[in-house]
């Protein structure tokens, strides 16, 4: 982990000076957080997580799910292509596929957020109130997502007993999804760097915009932030947790119809 990040930092300093400005701020800032992305790698060697490892889908987001209208359908078992065939094999945490949908829910926002504020269907002016809602939406469904994974789970073995153990690892192979994103982006989609470079700063915990288009004034208060599922130390039953029920609709947005 440590290492590809170190070469993904590289490449992003090496790349700086070619982003469009709104991607260059939070590039700096990530760079500048490098200790953070270590600090937070580090804490997997601590004590042995009480957790089995098993096989893995690999690359699991939504564009591997497909809905046939009663039920789904999940593709693609080949694990991520720009890794070695003789790792993909290994066996690993399935928290691996979990980290990997938690981030899939941040493009599907965000993506489509930058092509309409590119392509001028949302206006500058109203850029901020799309994006605090469109972080609104991405935490809901990843704090639904995560608490039915967690309710289904909860009586695995490869599920961490404890939640200590269960953010570290969980908390590590998001920030380890996000930043092999950002080597790709750099590489093929520069122009959706911005998308795991805000992911990262979120995960660090550092002041970021969301990445639309450029800042504009207003916007006013963001939408409240969801409940995070609960769960309890060695719980030996389901772990329980809160479903966040679902969020109200923006209001005041104009140019609806999307």
């Amino acid at each position: 982990m440590r290492t590809s990040a170190g070469r993904t930092f590289q490449l992003l300093r090496q790349r700086l000076d070619d982003l469009a400005p709104e991607a260059r701020d939070a590039a700096a800032a990530l760079l500048a957080a490098q200790d953070l992305v270590r600090e937070r790698f580090a804490l997997l060697l601590g004590p042995k997580v009480t957790a089995t490892r098993i096989r893995t889908h690999g690359d699991y987001h939504l564009g591997q799910v497909l809905y046939t209208g009663r039920d789904f359908v999940i593709l693609d078992f080949e694990g991520e292509p720009a890794r070695p065939l003789s790792e993909r094999r290994l066996k690993r945490s399935p928290l691996r596929d979990l980290a990997g949908m938690l981030r899939s829910f941040q493009y599907a926002a965000y993506a489509r957020l930058i092509d309409e504020s590119g392509s001028g269907i949302i206006p500058p002016s109203e850029a901020p109130s799309f994006e605090s809602w469109a972080l609104f939406w991405e935490r809901w469904v990843s704090a639904a997502f995560l608490g039915a994974y967690l309710e289904r789970t909860a009586t695995a073995s490869f599920v961490p007993a404890r939640r200590s153990e269960l953010a570290t690892l969980l908390d590590a192979y998001v920030l380890e999804k996000a930043i092999y994103e950002l080597a790709y982006e750099l590489n093929h989609r520069p122009g959706w760097v911005r998308i795991p470079l805000a992911g990262i700063l979120q995960i660090l915990g550092l002041a970021v915009r969301a990445p639309g288009a450029a800042a504009a004034a207003g916007g006013g208060p963001g939408p409240p932030r969801p409940p995070a599922p609960e769960a309890h130390e060695a719980s030996p039953g389901p772990v329980p947790v809160t479903k966040p029920p679902p969020p109200p609709p923006p209001e005041g947005l104009k140019g609806g119809g999307r």
